[in-house]
Parts: C-alpha cells; structure tokens; sequence
C-alpha cells in the first residue's frame, strides 16, 4: 500500500548506500536498514522494481500470498495518481504541488506528470527515509522552467515541512497548492492523529488550493486485507485501515471533486483497463477537493 517505487536497480541502490557519493552527502549507510523489511522496499519489490532486499522480498512474498490482488491494488493506487496530478494540471491549474511520503522514485514521479502538462509547475518531495533521500536524484530532474525540491521530515511535523527552506524557496503559499499524500495515512495511528496532520499542512495553503488523498481502508476485502495488514504489524509496520466515512473526515470544510472519496480505481477511469479491476481487489480510497 505503500506510494512510490524503484528505479535505478538493486546492484546500483547497494553500491550507492556503500559507496562514496553517500558520505559525501552526510547519509551514512548505517542509516539505512537493509536487514528489515521496508514499505517503500516492499511496494518496490511487488511491482516489479529492484530497490529491495531479501527481508522485502520475503515479507512480499507473504503478503501478496495472504491476497493475491495486492499487486493489481498497489499498480491501481499508482495509476490514480497520475490521473489526480493531470487533472490538477490541467482542469485546476495548479502549478505548485507538495508530496508528501513521497517513497522510492520511479518514472513517470509527479513532478514529471505535471510538467508535460505544465513545464513551469513547482514540486516540493517531502520524506523521511534515508532510502528516499538516496535516490532523490530523480526527483530532482525538473524541466528549467518548473522547480522541483526535496526536505527530508517526518510527515507529523508539518511545522518543520512547512519550515523548510527548501520549501519556502521553491512554492509561493500565496498561490494555490495542491498537497498531495498518497497511500501514506495507512501507516499513521491514531495516537499521531492523521486528521490533525492534514489539517495543519492544509491551513497555511490559500484558497484555491487542493488536497489529494488515497486512504488504505478493509471495506471491500476485510478478510484479505486484515491478514495483509497482520504481515505488516508483525514488521513493526503497524496500520490503521479506515472506513469511507473515515476517509470523507480528512475532506471536511473542503470542496469535493466529482466523484468524492471512492476507490481508487473508479475515480475519473481513462479507459486504459481500471473499468476491468474488481473492487474487492482495490483497498484504497481516492479524493480530490478544493479549499474555498
């Protein structure tokens, strides 16, 4: 469920975390845990990328065992957002965009989305894994009109996201924004208070802006999706699966976009095979809406 995958191939991610080009960076590859499974990695390994590790490979494995549609569900999440980020480009207009849980890159990354529609939009990448920061260099690749820019923070931090220098050096908030955080409040539990988090990263953000969400939820495959979740705890990956009424609370005193908050795979279909996907193969909702 995670978002994001691999793209620049195991051999060369293992050579990089040893090498020199990571020290000179300040990451030090004691910094990233290859021995235990990642969600980032896991995601990676399940469609087909090669940024993983045994331990990801292996909790994979048992995973998509338990359901054998996470593979179509996690591709499913991926092709929505791209369709979220076109249609922000290009029905809304949004030229400044803020990712947030970003995950191991791979091409086409929102940034590259946006800008074949619009080569000035703006992208600011927010993560907090080392593993990210390692292959951020294709984030990075903007077109010279546009900019794109990466902070490393912890998504329950907004006042240090929105803190950033790199941030306040790469969006204007006073221009609409869209906020985009996709596939990541699965892994925020209560305690942390996902609803806050959203709230606080929105309320700087003009009106005009947009929010963009995909939320993990059980409603369509209780059964599978619990037993992939259960695979996720037992690797200190806990998740907090929500309901659709849930999953409408991050939208409150926001403008919904036609459909509003629907699986992910029903949310503008482009005809390139979602109408095909069973709904109890896809255990992510999906939403856009506006800030008045």
């Amino acid at each position: 469920m995670p978002h994001g995958t691999g793209g620049i191939g195991h051999h060369s991610l293992t050579n990089l975390m040893g090498g020199a080009a990571l020290r000179d960076n300040g990451w030090p590859a004691d910094r990233i845990d290859t021995e235990s499974a990642h969600s980032a990695r896991i995601y990676d390994y399940i469609l087909g990328g090669k940024d993983y590790y045994p331990a990801d490979k292996e909790a994979g494995d048992a995973m998509a065992h338990e359901w054998p549609a996470l593979p179509v569900h996690m591709r499913a999440n991926r092709d929505w957002m791209h369709r979220a980020v076109r249609y922000l480009a290009c029905e809304a207009g949004v030229r400044q965009f803020l990712d947030i849980g970003t995950g191991i890159p791979t091409s086409p990354n929102l940034h590259e989305i946006a800008q074949a529609v619009a080569p000035d939009s703006r992208v600011v990448y927010v993560d907090n894994d080392p593993i990210v920061l390692t292959l951020s260099q294709g984030l990075l690749s903007s077109t010279a009109e546009g900019r794109t820019a990466y902070v490393e923070a912890d998504m329950r931090d907004p006042a240090a996201i929105l803190g950033a220098p790199e941030l306040r050096d790469t969006l204007d908030l006073d221009r609409p924004v869209a906020l985009t955080v996709i596939a990541i409040v699965h892994f925020v539990l209560d305690k942390d208070d996902a609803r806050g988090i959203v709230s606080r990263l929105m309320e700087p953000l003009p009106s005009g802006s947009y929010l963009a969400m995909s939320i993990g939820t059980a409603d369509f495959a209780p059964d599978e999706v619990a037993r992939v979740a259960r695979e996720y705890a037992a690797r200190n990956m806990p998740m907090r699966l929500r309901t659709h009424a849930e999953a409408e609370q991050f939208f409150d005193g926001l403008d919904l976009v036609d459909p509003g908050v629907v699986q992910v795979h029903k949310w503008h279909p482009d005809g390139t095979g979602t109408e095909r996907i069973r709904d109890e193969d896809i255990a992510m909702y999906g939403a856009l809406a506006r800030k008045p």
